[in-house]
């Protein structure tokens, strides 16, 4: 017999009577004269023959009812046996297993109340699984209040299922459901994560390697200890959500099969509830009380993978096309013939570090002051917005699109692209054969295969410039030293052709603490004198926690990055230098804002008015803060604008490159879904995140 069964063990002897029934001629047993005093003591006036009788009527219960009992834990109080009769008849060894069981018996309203709280729970987790959005701020009080129709659906299959002679198939069924909701959650809290940092959901197909990518980003923010205590805890969590939502669907399928009449009028009432609701379109909180989210959801995730595989096909014939690709370099970049271009990515610089009210009154006077100090050095500046690609991280993506002028909002089309022969912006520069073309990438720790698609002669990464001081979290140096570095290696050595230069700024990377200090250019030396800075510095978790200091300290972060790049081109710049520089994505929405926009500032800054003077039709605003008014291009669309300006024939329309040249930034030349993942070979493949 089972170890879970509550019918109490019979001796052979007794069990042979219980199912031959007394033999006619052989007198019962009588107990010994105190044991029949004690039980008439006790009340207890039944004769073993009627204790033998409702033992054999209770072996007779179908094998089904005893599954359910085995299953759920819950014994009806019919089938209990007295403590009498299981004295009289178990043999000695038993008791204490007996008694151990027992408690259910000894303290019914506890056992009651603890099955009610256990089906309570296993049902609310359903249906938080069902009705759970994957949007942080959807997730309030009215968006569970619902009926989720899956959860009806659920319910009639299971009352089909509780027909069939054996209880199997609808536990397989449960089991099945609950890896089903578990696997749910999980992707619906991976969707909350990335739209709070990226401003996108999950995308099956190309984003799991982010998830390598969030746990380096930790232990560069947070330390390797608090990076693998998060892991495990995300790994515990999942375990734990497939096997409660298992255990719940089990214990809610198992209760509906005992309560088989009262679980169909539920299900019907909820049915019908459910139909009159979506007939009438009857709302709670401003949503409709007839939910079918799950199902959406689940829709809407298929749709995402068959575009997203679908993109790869139709990009790879969009990346092939490009008017600009047979072009000689003798007639590319004419307008700009020896001059030293210095093309700049500051990380998360976006449009809310301009417009946002806390963080703009700091980088707004910044912006204003080095506008003057530029111009006080004999230089201009025009400004204006670009739309990135990407947004809150995957800094890559926003470089190539800005460089390549084809629309790169996924892994598949960076891979794509960067193994094409398409013409980059920088590569440009190098078909000429009029630049010697560096890139100067601090964010990169590992081989970086992409430099060549770039068409840069050389690439300078982190382990290349010199650096002896401390990371600050995620950034691997301070911008001003990956400056100077660049002037001590390339800017400031005396070359035979002038330099084109692609240098990526990575202070104002998230977590934006602790944040470096601008210190005398003669002081910077290898970097070590940063040790103190940092020490000084604010502690990552405490700012990346407050809503409100974390936006403080994205504003000064951004600060310091400006301040770095201005004020180098002011001390080392020279009547040839041409600036170009712009934000790669807007910061996460946590500091951006759930509704922000995709745009980031952009502005060329140049000694010559020569240059500015080509670009006097693009309606840019003068200095280095663009306006609310300011025109906002795709970011895709600034190669072909550029090479055309600076072109043979500055006053020619530009060839069609195979991006659109308008629109929004969603309608991309493939249709797909914004996605990102990590490229291969780097921490940041040449960039921030």
């Amino acid at each position: 017999m089972s170890l879970f069964t509550r019918s109490r063990q019979l001796p052979d002897r007794d069990k042979a009577d219980a199912e031959e029934g007394p033999a006619p001629d052989v007198p019962s047993a009588r107990p010994a004269p105190g044991e029949a005093a004690k039980g008439a003591a006790d009340g207890d006036a039944a004769p073993a023959a009627k204790g033998d009788a409702d033992d054999g009527a209770a072996k007779s219960g179908t094998d089904g009812d005893v599954a359910e009992r085995d299953a759920t834990g819950d014994t009806p109080p019919d089938a209990a046996p007295s403590a009498d009769n299981a004295a009289e008849h178990s043999p000695p060894d038993a008791h204490d297993a007996r008694d151990g069981r027992g408690w259910r018996d000894k303290y019914p309203v506890a056992a009651r109340a603890l099955a009610w709280g256990t089906t309570g729970v296993s049902v609310a987790l359903v249906v938080i699984a069902l009705l759970l959005p994957n949007q942080l701020p959807l997730i309030t009080p009215g968006a569970f209040i619902r009926i989720p129709v899956e959860a009806v659906l659920g319910a009639g299959a299971v009352l089909l299922l509780t027909q069939l002679p054996t209880p199997v198939p609808r536990r397989v069924a449960a089991v099945f459901a609950g890896v089903f909701l578990g696997l749910l959650t999980i992707l619906n809290l991976l969707d909350i994560g990335f739209n709070e940092f990226l401003g996108r959901g999950f995308n099956l197909v190309l984003d799991w390697i982010l998830l390598d990518d969030a746990q380096s980003y930790l232990e560069d923010s947070l330390g390797s200890t608090t990076a693998t205590f998060a892991v495990v805890g995300v790994v515990v969590l999942a375990v734990a959500l497939l096997a409660v939502m298992t255990l719940a669907c089990l214990r809610i399928s198992n209760v509906m099969a005992r309560n088989n009449a009262v679980a169909t009028r539920a299900t019907l009432v909820l049915g019908t509830a459910w139909i009159v609701s979506a007939a009438f379109g009857l709302q709670l909180s401003h949503l409709p009380l007839a939910s079918r989210s799950t199902v959406a959801l689940v829709e809407n995730r298929v749709d995402r993978v068959k575009a997203t595989m679908r993109d790869e096909r139709e990009f790879a014939k969009v990346a092939a096309v490009d008017s600009y690709g047979d072009t000689p370099g003798d007639q590319l970049l004419t307008g700009l013939r020896g001059k030293d271009v210095i093309f700049t990515f500051i990380e998360s610089y976006g449009r809310s570090a301009i417009e946002d009210p806390v963080i703009a009154p700091g980088v707004d006077a910044v912006l204003d002051e080095k506008t003057e100090e530029l111009r006080d050095a004999g230089y201009a500046a025009k400004s204006g917005w670009l739309t990135s690609a990407t947004y809150g991280g995957s800094s890559w993506l926003g470089h190539s699109t800005f460089l390549s002028g084809l629309w790169i909002n996924n892994q598949n089309r960076y891979r794509t692209v960067t193994a094409s022969d398409h013409l980059s912006l920088t590569r440009a520069f190098k078909r000429t054969g009029a630049w010697r073309t560096v890139g100067i990438m601090p964010g990169v720790t590992k081989e970086w295969p992409e430099g060549k698609f770039y068409g840069l002669d050389h690439v300078y990464d982190s382990r290349d410039l010199g650096y002896k001081g401390p990371k600050f979290s995620w950034s691997t140096m301070p911008d001003q030293y990956a400056l100077t570095a660049f002037e001590r290696l390339e800017h400031g050595k005396r070359h035979d052709k002038p330099l084109m230069s692609e240098i990526i700024l990575t202070s104002s990377h998230q977590p934006w603490a602790p944040i470096p200090k601008m210190i005398g250019w003669d002081e910077v030396g290898d970097g070590s004198v940063y040790g103190d800075i940092k020490k000084e510095g604010k502690d990552p978790k405490d700012v990346f926690t407050d809503s409100t200091e974390v936006r403080e300290e994205y504003g000064k972060s951004v600060q310091y990055s400006l301040n770095s790049l201005i004020d180098y081109v002011v001390k080392y710049g020279n009547k040839n230098t041409v600036l170009v520089f712009l934000g790669d994505h807007q910061p996460l929405a946590r500091v951006s804002g759930n509704h922000a926009s995709r745009d980031v500032p952009v502005a060329i800054v140049a000694h010559d008015p020569d240059v500015l003077k080509r670009i006097s039709d693009w309606g840019w605003q003068d200095g280095l803060k663009p306006g609310q008014d300011t025109p906002v291009w795709r970011m895709d669309t600034f190669r072909d604008r550029f090479l055309n300006a600076y072109g043979p024939q500055p006053g020619s329309e530009a060839p069609n490159s195979g991006s659109p040249n308008s629109g929004s930034p969603g309608s991309g030349s493939s249709g797909s879904k914004p996605s990102g993942s990590k490229p291969s070979g780097s921490k940041t493949s040449g960039s921030s995140r």
